[in-house]
């Protein structure tokens, strides 16, 4: 039988997460009142100008490394919480410039060098404003990066990318291993074959999604949702094109 890669029993996380509570502490508010990007991994990135987004704050999650070169530029800031991914793409995800954000799960697996930063993960069932404490890491990677960017001070958090939209099997959280190229990424071999994932959670990630604009509204800040042709009916929709209009545009 294989490892279950979330069973942490008897490893020693402690000393890790309390040293790296301090750099969690040195990202409290840096970005005060600035708006921000999330972007997701939905097939939508292959009709989302992402190049118009080179010089705005930006979190990658996953296996954005895959869409690097086609972004024209890394992400400012990357999530990664499931140690699956962790375990099977290290390289790629430590191959991105730019602070790391990982779940203590990835403490066993990822090297630790000033970029990363460990998150322990709690279990109280809401949004978590004090990183310091840890984060909700519930049905979804993109709630953590909601999570990271309002310990930011982000006052506007924009989605991309994030379709809610997944042709797989009615089975959520459940661990498959992949049989054929991946449908429901924005690369074919996101989750290709041989690759072990776990299957979405849509409606446990909307509740998450509630729990974060409810946080951010109550606070004066919004998230908006500029995903080309997204399901996602959680959060006010915004035109991507209209909020990064292209160079020329702004100029004239």
């Amino acid at each position: 039988m294989m490892k279950d890669l979330w069973d942490l029993r008897g490893y020693p996380l402690e000393e890790t997460l309390t040293r790296h509570e301090e750099r969690v502490a040195r990202f409290r508010d840096i970005h005060a009142g600035e708006r921000c990007v999330i972007i997701g991994n939905g097939p939508s990135l292959l009709r989302t100008d992402l190049t118009r987004l080179k010089n705005v704050p930006t979190f990658g999650l996953n296996k954005i490394f895959l869409h690097v070169d086609a972004m024209g530029f890394a992400p400012t800031y990357h999530v990664t919480v499931n140690p699956y991914v962790m375990a099977q793409d290290r390289d790629g995800i430590m191959s991105l410039p730019g602070p790391k954000f990982f779940s203590h799960a990835g403490i066993p697996l990822m090297p630790e060098n000033d970029e990363v930063v460990f998150v322990r993960d709690i279990v109280r069932r809401e949004f978590s404003p004090d990183l310091r404490r840890g984060w909700l890491l519930l049905h979804t990677v993109t709630f953590c990066a909601m999570q990271v960017a309002c310990w930011m001070g982000f006052s506007e958090v924009v989605l991309v990318g994030v379709d809610h939209s997944y042709n797989a099997p009615c089975d959520p959280n459940r661990l498959v291993t992949a049989e054929t190229e991946d449908p429901n990424h924005f690369h074919p071999n996101y989750f290709g074959p041989g690759t072990r994932w776990q299957l979405p959670d849509l409606e446990g990630s909307e509740e998450v999604y509630r729990m974060a604009r409810e946080f951010f509204e109550a606070n004066g800040r919004r998230i908006v949702d500029a995903t080309v042709g997204g399901r996602l009916q959680v959060f006010e929709k915004a035109d991507f094109h209209a909020l990064f209009p292209e160079p020329d545009a702004v100029a004239s």
